[in-house]
């Protein structure tokens, strides 16, 4: 198992943080040696920073800044956006790394969907895009990210990260795969004699 472990080196699990986040709990789980917190202002632990205070109606931009600052994360071959009221199991993510790490194309691994017209009248308009919670993704696809995308208002910010991809890699480019939702658990943790309220405040 050291050398499956050791496959992990190469994972950065991008961590969107605001005021509520409890960082405490996530340094006592298999994450906290591959967090990556993305912070509004400087702070302890914070590794990637946007300087700016985000709101619920400004995570896109949020969502912007950590896509081009990962651009420079040479030494990291795979990458997890991870919502900080979801976990995902160890295991799955190292076989995951194992199938797609050196894989031939850009490489996005969530629960996808289109956005619709009616709301997305513009450059995001039908774009794939993965739910917020977890998605996982290679250097590959960060290398081809239209991180200057330009649309109107202030959309979902993941299928923003989906207009990044459509836009900048082209969708037959991509290889979408369908994430295991037995392995990752959002807004609630329960297992045999566990049962723990991942959201219990709610976030902005």
């Amino acid at each position: 198992m050291g050398a499956e472990y050791a496959m992990l080196e190469k994972l950065a699990i991008i961590f969107p943080v605001n005021n509520n986040t409890d960082m405490q709990f996530y340094q006592n789980t298999w994450l906290r040696n591959y967090l990556y917190p993305v912070c509004d202002w400087p702070g302890p632990g914070c590794k990637i920073v946007c300087n700016r205070t985000s709101t619920y109606r400004t995570l896109d931009k949020k969502t912007k800044c950590f896509a081009r600052e990962i651009k420079r994360f040479e030494d990291k071959e795979l990458f997890i956006k991870l919502n900080d009221d979801a976990l995902v199991d160890i295991d799955y993510v190292i076989g995951l790394i194992k199938k797609y790490q050196g894989y031939h194309k850009p490489v996005y691994i969530s629960d996808h969907e289109r956005t619709k017209p009616r709301n997305f009248p513009d450059s995001l308009n039908g774009v794939m895009y993965g739910n917020g919670k977890f998605y996982m993704f290679n250097r590959k696809l960060v290398q081809c990210l239209k991180t200057d995308i330009k649309y109107r208002g202030s959309p979902n910010e993941d299928s923003v990260f989906g207009g990044m991809v459509t836009h900048g890699c082209g969708e037959d480019n991509v290889e979408y795969v369908q994430e295991d939702d037995r392995w990752i658990w959002h807004k609630e943790y329960t297992s045999k004699n566990k049962n723990i309220d991942l959201a219990f405040i709610k976030n902005h």
